[in-house]
């Protein structure tokens, strides 16, 4: 049986970002600590008892509802950009709908608790709407871990008095996965062995900290992660890495605008698919201290993406990039491999002026001189940010509504555009 996470549907109170366009972005950004390294490894403080502190912590929705989470099992929590965690004292295992219904990263809890408790009951959860998320691939690799698991009026229901090694197989790369599973694997009896594991690095950075709460993990990074269980895990000290799609999304708006904006605090290396496609649009990506500078000249050569697991073209980035194409020179096929429903944005762009097509998993994107202002849609994380890219460059007044998808991913992106020189600020709806 395939189990998904389901999008949710909120009556959220909704602010609007206006955008005036046209402004060449210039100067210095400093880019956050990345959300999706954030949240498994505040989820990893369930396996230790004492203080953990993580550092360099994103402030977000995802991170806000993630703290409640942990939280609401009895762990004491506390602090913004460093936050102390101490589960010591945990009272209970249940993830409650209400808790976990608008972030699908709440999953992320089911391996540590069932690991450290022996039980766990964890609500099947929501997130953006940009397609299928099977949770299948975490239930069997429990089961293959001699857990006992079952799907009970929309939760996941586990137990295992100790979790046991397991050869694990993932049918397909899933980040989320293999986070999960790893951390389960660090307190099973014997040895665990991921295959076809992600290499993304926000797995490589909760990796590195498992390890200095005393796990024994080698081979993170490639697609075979060995885990050899422990009796017990230690509280850590740890830094979060810099979020590559908060950096990647800040590149794109310089290409975008023809500006020329320094990245302070991002890490090249996680960035090279990306960077290899922009100098392919024209762009000159250079390092600097600390971090990257990219400029854009004006003139976009369109070229072709095809989204792709790490180190390929992240799909985060893909809804960005098409942003960019739009006002490309000729035609480009942007090919999305990992999420069905991830062209959601296409009818919200075209709204602007975009000649789009749509043909199966690709979108031809033939460029047009000047995109124009007009009132659109967030339907995701990333759509929200291919529209705001698209309304920096557009003629006119360009007005996002439903911006709560932005906040789960970005923090405070347009004070960030304002200090680059956009026209651009954020009203109540």
């Amino acid at each position: 049986m395939t189990v998904w996470l389901r999008p949710e549907r909120n009556n959220i109170p909704m602010d609007k970002i206006i955008i005036q366009g046209g402004q060449r972005l210039c100067g210095e950004v400093q880019i956050s600590g990345a959300k999706n390294a954030a949240l498994p490894i505040l989820c990893s403080a369930l396996l230790t008892e004492g203080w953990n502190t993580y550092h360099n912590i994103p402030d977000l929705m995802d991170i806000r509802t993630a703290k409640k989470l942990i939280g609401s099992f009895g762990a004491e929590i506390s602090g913004e950009a460093s936050v102390r965690v101490n589960a010591a004292n945990m009272t209970h295992a249940e993830a409650s709908y209400e808790l976990v219904k608008t972030m699908r990263a709440s999953i992320l809890v089911l391996g540590p608790l069932v690991a450290r408790m022996g039980v766990a009951r964890v609500s099947l959860p929501g997130g953006c709407a940009i397609g299928a998320r099977p949770v299948n691939l975490h239930i069997k690799a429990l089961q293959d871990m001699g857990a006992d698991v079952e799907l009970k009026d929309g939760y996941v229901e586990a137990r295992a008095k100790r979790l046991k090694g397991a050869n694990i197989y993932f049918d397909i790369s899933t980040v989320t996965g293999t986070e999960n599973i790893m951390m389960a694997a660090c307190l099973a009896k014997g040895t665990t062995i991921l295959r076809n594991a992600a290499r993304e690095p926000e797995v490589v950075n909760l990796a590195d900290v498992l390890m200095d709460m005393g796990a024994k993990i080698t081979g993170a990074g490639t697609d075979v992660i060995t885990v050899e269980g422990v009796d017990r895990l230690y509280p850590v000290e740890a830094t979060i890495i810099p979020d590559r799609i908060e950096a990647g999304t800040f590149m794109i708006a310089a290409g975008i605008t023809g500006g020329d904006v320094r990245l302070k605090g991002c890490n090249p290396l996680h960035l090279e698919a990306l960077i290899s496609k922009l100098r392919d649009t024209g762009m000159d990506i250079m390092p600097i201290e600390g971090g990257l500078r990219a400029i854009g000249h004006g003139k976009i050569r369109s070229i072709d993406v095809k989204t792709q697991p790490y180190p390929g073209f992240a799909t985060d980035l893909q809804a960005q990039m098409m942003a960019l194409m739009t006002v490309g020179n000729g035609l480009s096929v942007i090919t999305e491999t990992i999420f069905e429903n991830r062209f959601m944005h296409v009818s919200e762009l075209t709204r602007m002026g975009a000649d789009i097509v749509i043909q199966g998993h690709s979108a031809m994107v033939k460029g047009i001189s000047k995109l124009r202002g007009a009132p659109v849609m967030a339907t995701d994380l990333r759509a929200s940010a291919s529209l705001i890219l698209a309304g920096l460059a557009a003629k006119g007044k360009t007005e996002l509504s439903r911006v709560y998808h932005i906040d789960r991913g970005y923090q405070t992106i347009e004070k960030k555009l304002s200090a680059l020189g956009a026209d651009i600020k954020r009203v109540r709806a």
